[in-house]
């Protein structure tokens, strides 16, 4: 395996390892039932848990760090 599979495989850890931490940061409501957002409403969603895992992942790293 190269070192590009392997740096992608630990991106993607880390990733699914933040996201629990990055949607409790984003604090964004689900879905109510069977409405669906629209697609501006996802965009934003999205732009807010693309900020949220930003944060996480700085906050995890700087926890790191100090510990």
């Amino acid at each position: 395996m190269s070192a590009d599979d392997e740096a992608v495989k630990r991106r993607y850890r880390e990733f699914l390892d933040l996201i629990p931490l990055t949607l409790a940061i984003a604090g964004l409501p689900t879905s109510e039932g069977n409405r669906n957002y629209t697609a501006d409403q996802m965009q934003a969603r999205a732009q807010v848990i693309g900020n949220a895992f930003r944060l996480a992942r700085q906050t995890v790293r700087e926890a790191i760090r100090a510990g």
